[in-house]
């Protein structure tokens, strides 16, 4: 049997797996969606259009659950010059976060000095924590509230790569960013020295040591965003560049702004066991696009597939060694597929991509690590898609060679349309399309059987026709 027929014949089996691949896939990144609990009250989208002023004071509220990163940077960047546009009286950032990156940070910030409209930055709810740049954006907002059981800080910055850096460049990050955290501290009127040995001694504070500082570092302790408001009214703030403003904010319009559709998608792609799920799912798509060229599907899909994953390891602390262990095991399991070892070369991938997966994101967050359900439960499943190829593999290649001309004898087809008695048509047989000629009239859609190959040509004759 022709490579080219073994490849169809177990092409049913690669779809089935392709589509097993795309439910496990899309229930990957719809989790977190499902887990996000609706706002209560009306929503606006981050895009759409604008809020129409009443009388009351309009104050925007955005929720911001996730690592800082260039998605969020973006979102919450739409979210003030929004509330800019809308001529809003407040922004509110309800903030937890474990961290992120700090040109992301920058950004963040860089939108909050420049705004027209004053921004307050509350670390909620109860259990919430700002830590890393989480912190950096507190400090820097016009007003940094937390709830009654939060915590911030521990800001010392840490490679992008997930590798121990050296100590002079460990010793320059840390300069830098204190410098920074000494910056926006003083500019705010909060407690400089515990902003930097927040950097420098990764120094965490609750609400009521962040408060009771001399000075502080944040303005006030809120139980909810409602809370929030109502200790602001009256208060005079300082803006960035030393103008005051008397917030007036009774009976405020409070309207939630959400992330758009795509900002949402790449934010769950920005996950590690998203990441590492995309990236196995990607490569093994184009091995089975090399597997039976011309599916296009699965190799339009893994290109994809890899194009986020790549996207995701930029954001995410990944380690580069343990990138380059799982794509050494997936190879390794690709070799399985096409060279059957009986499970030599698939264990011996599996224990690489394990291994892989404990290096890929060095970190002690657990945000940023991947546990052994999730390891096991991935590498379980690779598993027995290997097997199961490898297995359709070894059935194709055990089955009788069939090549050349004398292959396409007996072989069953269709007619694609009627065929007159010695004129032409086509015929459907074996997946392929070709040009046949009858001696007797055969109609639209009947059954067929080649009788001879004349070149590029099929001469066929009705299913069940008596032989000569």
């Amino acid at each position: 049997m022709s490579l080219r027929h073994a490849r169809r014949r177990i092409r049913p089996g690669l779809w089935l797996t392709l589509i097993s691949w795309g439910l496990l896939l899309a229930g990957a990144i719809a989790h977190p969606f499902l887990q996000a609990q609706e706002p209560e009250g009306n929503t606006s989208e981050g895009n759409g259009d604008s809020a129409r002023r009443t009388d009351r004071a309009l104050v925007y509220a955005a929720d911001v659950d996730a690592l800082i990163h260039p998605v969020s940077a973006e979102f919450i960047a739409q979210t003030i010059e929004k509330a800019d546009a809308d001529s809003a009286d407040f922004v509110v950032l309800t903030l937890r976060t474990p961290g992120g990156l700090v040109d992301s940070t920058r950004e963040i910030n860089q939108s909050i000095i420049e705004a027209d409209t004053p921004v307050a930055v509350w670390v909620g709810p109860s259990g919430a924590r700002a830590a890393s740049a989480g912190f950096l954006i507190t400090i820097a907002a016009d007003i940094a509230a937390m709830a009654p059981g939060t915590h911030i800080g521990a800001a010392h910055p840490v490679s992008g790569t997930g590798e121990a850096m050296d100590e002079t460049a460990a010793e320059k990050a840390a300069s830098d960013v204190a410098a920074y955290a000494r910056s926006l501290a003083s500019r705010r009127g909060r407690n400089i020295s515990l902003a930097e040995e927040a950097v420098t001694e990764s120094r965490s504070f609750t609400e009521e040591e962040a408060l009771e500082a001399d000075p502080p570092l944040i303005d006030l302790i809120a139980d909810d965003v409602d809370d929030l408001i109502a200790q602001l009214e009256g208060r005079d703030i300082r803006r960035w560049d030393g103008t005051s403003v008397v917030v007036q904010l009774d009976g405020a319009d409070i309207q939630p702004v959400e992330m758009t559709w795509r900002q949402r998608l790449l934010s769950a792609v920005a996950h590690p066991q998203i990441a590492v799920l995309l990236f196995s799912l990607g490569s093994l798509g184009l091995t089975i696009e090399l597997w039976n060229p011309g599916s296009i599907v699965p190799g339009v899909v893994g290109g994809l597939c890899l194009l986020l994953a790549f996207f995701a390891f930029q954001i995410l602390p990944t380690n580069y060694v343990g990138l380059l262990l799982i794509a050494f095991g997936l190879l390794l399991l690709v070799a399985e597929m096409f060279t059957p070892t009986f499970g030599i070369l698939a264990t011996g991938g599996l224990v690489s991509m394990l291994m892989g997966g404990l290096l890929l994101f060095d970190s002690e967050l657990p945000e940023l690590q991947l546990g052994w359900p999730f390891l096991l439960g991935t590498m379980l499943a690779l598993g027995f898609i290997t097997a199961a190829l490898a297995h359709l593999g070894i059935r194709a290649h055990r089955m009788r060679a069939v090549t050349g001309r004398s292959g396409m004898i007996d072989s069953p087809g269709r007619a694609l349309g009627p065929i007159p008695a010695g004129g032409s048509g086509r015929v459907e047989t074996h997946g392929e399309i070709w040009t046949a000629v009858a001696d007797d009239p055969i109609g639209d859609g009947d059954a067929v059987r080649v009788v001879a190959v004349e070149g590029m040509t099929l001469r066929v004759e009705r299913a069940g026709a008596k032989k000569p």
